[in-house]
Formats: structure tokens, C-alpha cells, sequence
């Protein structure tokens, strides 16, 4: 018995299914990076990490950088910023100051519960109110057409809640296997973000008028669902509901691989609420929860087996593990009150920004010195010294 979709093959231990329309060529030899989600909290952690490889001149030597949700917030403004960045292999681009500083006026401002209760009792939907927050604070009527040339390629991840696939936005297309591929789409860069972090319940789902911004699908490119009404309006979630990793577009791809991880982790519970709504929504993450963690094993175990090369660092992880000359300070026990940190899009403390941003450059650097470049020289410090890790 075949318990998953058998128009597409599955390798028993590959953290991704290969569709129809995935390429079949060997792996380019170039570096991918994966971006997770978690909100604020994963938005923080990747721009230290960001931060981290930028200093260490990663940034210019990534050919795809892919994200879901709260990382799709990072990597929207890292991508709109790009051009102005001067951004070259080996050398750190002395402007990425300007990404900092935009991510960081976001993180002090609350969105989802306004934009929750502007959708309820207002015209419009929540998540047209969090595009609306977006674009205002950061992106300012940019389009997918407004992201650099490659490389890299920025593809930011939502998931169809019709064809239950990955639906892909990027520069040169947007498409669903399922449903099709529209070329150098026009979507605002904002109603792209806003879909890859509608994360559910709450800020779910996003709905993409597609005639609305020109969207015309190439004929013969979607492999079932190239039909009405999938082909006027997408009904979109969360891009971490299908891969909460970001893994899926690079990992088919690429030869080196680097994954930041900032994804929730489901606490245990002694006493778990039993009415139907919340024991439900209870089940639900625990659901989601071990989906996360198998895909996770699975990146690590194809790490060990030499099946790809680079690294995999994470929110959750013990900095002590990776066993590197003089890594930044990081007690486990303060890092583990960072990664409780609530999925929200809700404004954090100065402190609570500036941790965040310290650990993920920590683990980041730990990370790459182990497993990427061991000649990486070690940082001198934090970006933010006096606050450490807490």
C-alpha cells in the first residue's frame, strides 16, 4: 500500500519528494540557503546569521537563497536591498548595516493582532492587512520584478492550500507544479511575504487574485491543475505548512547546502485542553511537529552520508556540539529561553532583538567553521556585546 502521492517518486531517506517537473540533472556545485520559519524570532535569527556570513563573504558566493515564512521577511528585505549592497565572493558587503536596521524597525512594531482585528471587523482579510503592514514598513510597492538579477535567485515559499503543493515566487517565475508557471510574474514583493507567513490559524490563508496582477500561466506547464479556478486565484498558507525548512527548491539543486533553523518546538503539556477547538489545534501541532523533525534527521543523517555537503545550525541547538575553536559564549540554558520565544508577529524588546540576532550569528559561525570553512578565522565578538545571549 502507497501511502503518498504516487505521481511522485520518494526516496525512503531524502528530506524531499521529487516532482514530475523538478529537474533531473546532477547537483550544481554551488551553495543553497535555507531559511526557516518562526516569525519574529526566526527573522532575528537569520539576520544574525546573515550577519555572520556576510562578515565571513558567504553572502557573495550563494546562488539560491530560499525561505519560508519569518524567514521570508529576511530574506525579502535582504533581496530588495541587494543591488545596493556590493556584494562580492569573499569580501563583506559594508552596507548590510541597511538590512539591519530595516528588520529591526519591523521587529519593534506589532502587526498580527491589528491586522487580525482590522480583518475581522473591517473590509479586507487579514492577510491583506499584513501586506498592507509590509509593504509600508519595508518593501514600498517593490515587485517580484524588483529583485536582483541572479545570482542568487531569492524564491520565497508559500503552500497552495488548493493543490495542497509548494507554490514557488521568484523573479523569473512563480509557479505550482500542479497548476502551472507564470514568467517574470508582478506580484508585489509584499503579498509574497505575506503569504509565505500566513501562518495559520490566525493570519491563514492569503488569497492571490492572480488576474489582478497580470498573471497569465504558460501553456502546458502545470501537470494536472492548469484549470479554472486554480489558474484565477490561489488560496495560499504558510510556506513551513509544506517545508517548514525552506528545503525543498534547494536541496533538489544543489551540492552544498545550508540550513538555519529557528522553528518552534511543541512543549510538553501536563494537563492539555480537551474541548474540541483547542485539543485540536494541540494534535495538529503535534503533528507538525514531528513532520519538522523528521525532515531535520533527515538533512543531518544525509550530511553524515556524505550526500551533500555544508551545514545545518539551529535555535534549538547546543553551540558546546559543534566543538570549534573559540566560539562565542552561548549557555545552552540561555539560548533554550530564545527559542521559546512565541511564533509572532508581535514587537520584542530592544534586549530580546539583539539576543536574537547574537545567537544566530554565534551558531551560524559555529556551524561553518566546523563542517563549511575550518580556515575561517573566529569572530572577536558578538554584534552586540554587551547583551550576549542573555
Amino acid at each position: 500500500m502507497r501511502l503518498f502521492d504516487p505521481h511522485i517518486p520518494f526516496r525512503p531517506e531524502s528530506p524531499v519528494r521529487v516532482g514530475p517537473s523538478d529537474p533531473g540533472a546532477a547537483l550544481k556545485n554551488a551553495i543553497g540557503l535555507c531559511l526557516s520559519g518562526g516569525g519574529y524570532r526566526a527573522m532575528l535569527f537569520h539576520l544574525g546569521a546573515l550577519w555572520r556570513l556576510n562578515e565571513a563573504g558567504f553572502l557573495g558566493k550563494l546562488d539560491r537563497i530560499s525561505s519560508v515564512s519569518g524567514g521570508s521577511i529576511t530574506a525579502g528585505v535582504l533581496a530588495l536591498h541587494w543591488k545596493n549592497l556590493d556584494i562580492r565572493p569573499d569580501r563583506p558587503a559594508p552596507g548590510f548595516t541597511a538590512v539591519v536596521e530595516e528588520i529591526r524597525k519591523l521587529a519593534s512594531r506589532t502587526i498580527d493582532i491589528g491586522s487580525l482585528l482590522e480583518g475581522v471587523f473591517g473590509p479586507g482579510t487579514v492577510s491583506q492587512k499584513i501586506q498592507k503592514a509590509y509593504d509600508e514598513m519595508l518593501f514600498h510597492g517593490a515587485t517580484l520584478q524588483d529583485l536582483p538579477d541572479e545570482p542568487p535567485r531569492f524564491v520565497i515559499n508559500a503552500t497552495n492550500v488548493q493543490s495542497t503543493v509548494l507554490w514557488r515566487f521568484s523573479k523569473p517565475y512563480m509557479r505550482d507544479w500542479r497548476v502551472g508557471e507564470v514568467r517574470h510574474p508582478k506580484v508585489p514583493l509584499a503579498a509574497a511575504v505575506a503569504a509565505s507567513s500566513a501562518f495559520p490559524p490566525v493570519l491563514s490563508p492569503a488569497e492571490l487574485d492572480l488576474h489582478k496582477y497580470g498573471c497569465v500561466f504558460e501553456p502546458n506547464t502545470g501537470d494536472d491543475l492548469q484549470t479554472e479556478p486554480y489558474i484565477s486565484k490561489a488560496i495560499l498558507t504558510d510556506g513551513g505548512v509544506y517545508d517548514n525548512l525552506g528545503l525543498e527548491t534547494v536541496w533538489k539543486d544543489y551540492r552544498t547546502v545550508l540550513v538555519s533553523d529557528a522553528g518552534e518546538h511543541v512543549e510538553a503539556e501536563e494537563s492539555p485542553h480537551r474541548d474540541w477547538a483547542r485539543h485540536s489545534f494541540r494534535i495538529l501541532n503535534i503533528i507538525d511537529n514531528q513532520v519538522r523533525s523528521l525532515r531535520k534527521r533527515q538533512v543531518i543523517a544525509a550530511f553524515e552520508r556524505s550526500e551533500r555537503d555544508g551545514t545545518y545550525w539551529g535555535i534549538r541547538t547546543d553551540i558546546a556540539n559543534y566543538e570549534v575553536d573559540k566560539a562565542l559564549p552561548c549557555p545552552f540554558e540561555k539560548t533554550m529561553i530564545l527559542a521559546r520565544i512565541p511564533t509572532r508577529l508581535k514587537a520584542l524588546p530592544d534586549s530580546e532583538q539583539m539576543r536574537l540576532i547574537n545567537w544566530g550569528y554565534a551558531v551560524c559561525d559555529a556551524a561553518m567553521r566546523k563542517h563549511v570553512d575550518p580556515a575561517l578565522g573566529p569572530p572577536a565578538d558578538f554584534p552586540y556585546s554587551a547583551e550576549g545571549v542573555g
